[in-house]
């Protein structure tokens, strides 16, 4: 206190600032603006690569192998995302195909070679035909040789979905994508359905159809019919189906 009863400033107080005090704000400049607008494209628009979905399937008589080519047709209409069809090896002799009357395997279709393939997929559709209400043998050896991914969990995150041929209208449809969740499950893969997404195509009662909400299929009967356009259409929408997925996985 002073000598008059009053506070005796602070020398290191800032001085007030009143009401005439002139602000200066400086504007930036064009240079800045642009690269302002520069660094905040880069920070949003993030570019996604070009995706791939891998279509594996076994067909002994060519029913599944008819669903793989125009689930493939619906993959590569979308846009940004790329199928590639594979085989995975077969498991028994030429003998006892010919005496089984299974007709050649089509060359353009690679075999799959090592499964260390799969890594590079974002994607898979996985098709096969029924034995007793489950996947063929060739199909279960071929998931039997991934130990070395599930190790690892490398496919873990990926999403995949089935489509499947049985010889009956009870043949195991459903059942055989029931029990091949199994595989994705101790993988870590996304396992996606269908549904009913095809709307109207999956409602219709008027003829045969094979496919159901776990995915497309074709009734082969005793290996002479062939899918129809219902059947062909609702793999078609499924290839489409999962390449949309397969987008969004890839934003998030």
């Amino acid at each position: 206190m002073g000598k008059g009863g009053g506070c005796v400033p602070s020398k290191k107080k800032p001085p007030a600032v009143t009401g005439n005090t002139p602000v200066t704000i400086s504007s930036p400049t064009n240079n800045e603006v642009q690269q302002l607008s520069t660094e905040l494209e880069r920070e949003t628009i993030v570019p996604i690569p070009n995706l791939k979905i891998l279509i594996v399937f076994y067909s002994m008589y060519g029913h599944v192998e008819t669903l793989a080519r125009r689930m493939k047709k619906g993959v590569d209409g979308v846009d940004g995302v790329t199928a590639v069809l594979l085989r995975v090896p077969e498991t028994l002799s030429d003998g006892v195909l010919r005496q089984m009357q299974a007709p050649s395997k089509d060359d353009e279709i690679k075999e799959m070679s090592s499964v260390d393939e799969l890594e590079s997929a974002d994607g898979f559709l996985f098709g096969f035909p029924t034995r007793y209400g489950s996947m063929a043998a060739q199909m279960k050896a071929f998931f039997d040789s991934t130990g070395g991914l599930w190790r690892e969990q490398k496919l873990a995150g990926k999403p995949a979905g089935f489509f499947v041929s049985t010889g009956t209208q009870g043949g195991g449809q459903e059942t055989t994508a029931w029990t091949a969740i199994t595989q994705l499950a101790h993988h870590g893969m996304l396992y996606v359905p269908v549904g009913y997404t095809f709307g109207a195509g999956m409602f219709k009662m008027d003829s045969i159809r094979g496919g159901t909400p776990y995915g497309a299929g074709v009734f082969a009967g005793d290996g002479t019919r062939e899918p129809t356009e219902t059947e062909l259409a609702l793999a078609e929408h499924q290839g489409k189906y999962m390449a949309g997925v397969v987008k969004k996985l890839a934003r998030a």
